[in-house]
């Protein structure tokens, strides 16, 4: 009856949870660890993006604000030296390259001449 104690006292006792058990813990501990060491720093990123982009719209509303003042100023004076004051034109270009209406397709053909090309 010793014998087996004896040799219950060397082995260390599993305590009923298989080895592949404590590996998977293991493993997702580390994942959910990188995980989120990735989000803090994705989130910190993040932050410092969003005060970029805060300042990049401020500086536009700048830019749009001091261009109206301008319009509003030159109209003024324009009104007060008794001349007319003609904003600038928008400046856009639309630029296709066309082979012709032959072959093309029904909607585009429509398109097209609606935009009478």
């Amino acid at each position: 009856g010793t014998a087996p104690a004896q040799a219950h006292a060397i082995m260390p006792a599993p305590a009923g949870i298989p080895e592949s058990l404590l590996k998977k813990r293991k493993t997702q501990e580390k994942l959910v660890a990188a995980r989120k060491a990735a989000e803090a720093e994705a989130k910190k990123v993040n932050k410092a993006k969003r005060k970029d982009i805060f300042k990049r719209a401020e500086k536009y509303v700048a830019e749009y604000r001091s261009q109206r003042s301008d319009e509003i100023r030159l109209k003024r004076e324009a009104k007060k030296a008794g001349n007319f004051y003609v904003p600038a034109e928008p400046k856009i270009v639309f630029a296709v390259r066309i082979r012709g209406i032959n072959g093309v397709s029904p909607k585009v053909r429509k398109v097209l001449q609606l935009f009478r090309l």
